[in-house]
């Protein structure tokens, strides 16, 4: 059977274009196609779609959990959610900038520490001249594969006041750091330390989201550089294999023929393995940005937000607002905003990193 339609020309009139009729065997190989794919189309559509759908639903109620969601019970209240996270003036706006800009500088440091880390792995692992380099991937992949919650109750004993951290420093004539009890930032420790221990007026008057520029630039707090030593060591061995895999496409051709030309090992690197390695970097600083903007499990387990909610995150106000005050709307609202957050900065990251021709 042969389907008629019709298409313009470049005389602007239009003609008949007739269709390959679709066989018998290519009309069954598509049936065929369609069957095997349904079972992983009804698991998205029951697990991921419907529930994110019923998610955003959800944020526009005032639902404490207690009923159907589609019940008369819950009261519709538009974006009054998202008014009160984004717009008005209160503890819940308050809490959620906060985060954000604890989340900004875990960000920073997280990413940037953990593709430098296993980068840096990827290249030690892959050398010729190491011995043994099954076994030391091994040994660096491990933390990745270990529970977060078991690791998280290991650093909790480390760091806390008389941990073996302390400890051990107290050895050597110093004074831990109270990790997790301290709620000034690091910047405004090394201040501190110069005698200025308040903000100066254009710092403390100016705010930007309801914060002053002084919280802003304030640095992430000792119990947030912890989290963020953490997450490096138990992350690093995974994303050591994405470039590992990189390092092992680079031809060695063209390092030997970069070598007999005269090339030192830091030009080859730099010329030669750096923008092979393009497009294994951006995919890992992706899973970066969004696996730190998603930070939770380590923050429940170590400090819950403390110390002075220099630690929480939107993932974890999210949580706290659902499950622990029942206010399952607003916890929705800050998932949105949360995922909102996500795909815009991944689109920018993306964009940055795109390859441009020559």
């Amino acid at each position: 059977m042969t389907a008629t339609v019709t298409r313009d020309t470049s005389a602007g009139r239009t003609r008949p274009v007739r269709r390959r009729p679709v066989s018998g065997h290519r009309l069954q190989e598509r049936r065929a196609g369609w069957l095997f794919v349904a079972p992983a189309v009804v698991v998205l559509v029951v697990f991921l779609f419907a529930p994110m759908i019923m998610a955003a639903w959800v944020s526009l109620l005032d639902w404490n959990g207690q009923s159907s969601p589609f019940s008369g019970e819950a009261e519709f209240v538009g974006l009054s959610n998202y008014q009160n996270l984004l717009a008005e003036a209160g503890l819940l706006r308050g809490d959620f900038m906060l985060s954000v800009r604890n989340t900004l500088y875990y960000v920073l440091f997280n990413v940037t520490g953990v593709v430098v880390l296993s980068f840096v792995l990827a290249l030690a692992v892959n050398s010729y001249v190491l011995r043994g380099r099954s076994f030391f991937r091994t040994i660096l992949y491990f933390p990745a594969i270990t529970s977060s919650v078991a690791i998280s109750v290991l650093f909790l004993f480390l760091f806390q006041g008389a941990g073996v951290v302390n400890v051990v420093l107290s050895w050597v004539g110093v004074d831990g750091p109270t990790w997790f009890t301290d709620p000034r930032g690091v910047l405004h420790l090394a201040l501190s330390w110069f005698g200025v221990d308040g903000a100066p007026g254009a710092l403390a008057d100016t705010t930007v989201g309801g914060l002053s520029l002084w919280n802003w630039l304030s640095g992430p707090s000792v119990a947030m550089c912890t989290l963020i030593m953490l997450t490096i060591w138990t992350t690093s061995g995974t994303y050591m294999l994405f470039f590992l895999v990189g390092l092992q496409d680079v031809p060695v051709e063209l390092e030997e023929a970069a070598a007999i030309d005269g090339a030192s090992a830091w030009q080859r690197f730099r010329y030669l393995t750096l923008p092979l390695m393009r497009r294994h970097i951006t995919l890992v600083i992706t899973l970066a940005l969004i696996g730190s903007w998603q930070v939770f499990d380590q923050v429940f387990i170590l400090s819950q937000g403390g110390p002075a909610k220099t630690t929480l995150t939107p993932a974890y106000i999210s949580y706290v607002r659902s499950f622990g005050d029942g206010q399952f709307g607003v916890g929705a609202a800050v998932a949105f905003v949360l995922f909102a957050i996500i795909i815009v900065l991944t689109l920018i990251q993306r964009w940055v990193g795109r390859e441009r021709r020559a």
